[in-house]
């Protein structure tokens, strides 16, 4: 966690993309926001610019994705008629609904929360941010499209703002089955012996009623040596299987015409011997290599932006303390570290929108590390957050990360002068 002050300060807007592009995910389509009929407005019709993010572009089926609509814009107007039909700050709740398409179709209601700077009389009504969740129920790719909103003013009376729309598609995920353990697995009674000797197998973890293969390998390749037979109610074949190839260095059962790592079983070693192995005594020696944790570092805790002019406005600079994370844990799951910032507070209370900070992630793997390390995309942080770095989940990952990120402040002209002051926390898991 990390505090953020900027000199003089005012209310941000999000940072600009290059000139002729359009921020990824940002759509625009014609909308008709019908007013309450106590406001005696007509209906107002224009285009509504939206985005919509998720929490993860990539679930597995079962998992539940948070889904963040943002409206941008919208030709909705302040409900509250006559004279000082100003609308006050904080009395516009949202809500509205998400389309999905594809491999799972619904919807998603998301809500957002009641805070809105105050809104003059027949002014437009300003960007609202929604969430919601959804459980996926089906792999494979999942569209999500903005839908109708509502924006709910309470002040005097409870006002409705319908935006009637269906947008085109803002945001894609691609969701996987969950894995299947397979079960198999063979037991040796003894794991050597002569040519010719019966070794008594146990084969465990089938299907009830399965057929099932016993067979002798020599190195991935199946020998002669095999034998067949039906598990019982509790998935288990007993069988004696004859070991005459002198090459047979294994034994592995299995279901169907051949080995498969879904249907088989993992081979247990077997030694044919031209006698009698002799006596000899053994120590068993066990080494072992303790998992350890995963766990962030960070150089300070505050970070001070550049000076913006009074009456010019412009971007404030800086660059957030230099993190870095430390995986030991010797397993198969990546990680990721995303950050998120409050709004920031100025003198006589006055806010900038957290979304009014962007950032540039940088990150760089040590020698020896056995993941890279990949920076998130360069935007907006803003309260919904955004994902500073990652590494991805694979067999065996590890390593020490170095994660650091250029941020910058849009100051409008005019802003009052003073300290403005947010706080941005970054969380890894």
């Amino acid at each position: 966690m990390a505090a953020l002050v900027a000199t003089t300060g005012g209310v941000l807007g999000a940072p600009a993309a290059a000139e002729g592009e359009t921020p990824p995910g940002q759509v625009e389509f014609p909308t008709q926001c019908l007013a309450p009929q106590e406001a005696g407005l007509p209906p107002a019709d224009g285009p509504t610019t939206a985005r919509i993010t998720v929490d993860d572009p990539a679930p597995r089926v079962g998992d539940t994705v948070t889904v963040t609509y943002q409206v941008i814009r919208t030709p909705a107007r302040n409900p509250v008629g006559g004279a000082g039909g100003e609308l006050p700050a904080d009395v516009l709740t949202p809500t509205g609904r998400i389309l999905l398409a594809g491999a799972q179709s619904g919807e998603v209601t998301v809500v957002g929360a009641q805070r809105n700077d105050p809104v003059p009389a027949g002014a437009p009504l300003p960007a609202v941010t929604m969430t919601g969740t959804f459980t996926v129920t089906a792999p494979g790719g999942i569209t999500l499209a903005p839908g109708t909103y509502t924006l709910h003013t309470g002040h005097l009376v409870d006002l409705d703002t319908t935006c009637t729309a269906a947008g085109p598609v803002s945001a894609c995920i691609t969701a996987t089955e969950l894995p299947t353990a397979n079960l198999r697995s063979v037991f040796l009674a003894t794991a050597h012996g002569r040519p010719g000797a019966e070794v008594r197998v146990t084969a465990a973890g089938f299907p009830p009623g399965a057929a099932v293969t016993v067979a002798g390998r020599a190195g991935a390749a199946e020998t002669a040596d095999r034998v067949s037979a039906t598990a019982d109610g509790l998935g288990t074949a007993v069988v004696q299987l004859p070991i005459t190839d002198r090459t047979t260095t294994a034994v592995v059962a299995y279901e169907g015409a051949a080995w498969s790592a879904r249907q088989g079983s993992g081979p247990a070693a077997y030694a044919v011997v031209a006698a009698a192995p002799p006596a000899s005594a053994t120590q068993k020696v066990t080494a072992t290599v303790e998992p350890g944790a995963l766990g962030m570092t960070q150089a300070g805790r505050d970070i001070t932006l550049g000076t913006v002019p009074y009456g010019d406005g412009g971007a404030a600079p800086g660059r957030i303390g230099t993190v870095t994370v430390t995986d030991a844990r010797g397993g198969p799951a990546g990680w990721s570290l995303t950050g998120k910032v409050t709004d920031f507070t100025g003198p006589g209370g006055i806010r900038i929108p957290g979304a009014s900070l962007s950032w540039t992630p940088y990150c760089t793997a040590a020698p020896g590390s056995l993941s890279p390390c990949t920076p998130g995309s360069a935007g907006v942080v803003g309260p919904e957050g955004a994902l500073l770095a990652s590494t991805p989940d694979a067999p065996l990952v590890g390593g020490t990360f170095t994660i650091d990120a250029t941020v910058t402040l849009h100051v409008p002209p005019y802003t009052p002068p003073g300290a403005y002051t947010a706080v941005l926390t970054l969380t890894l898991s």
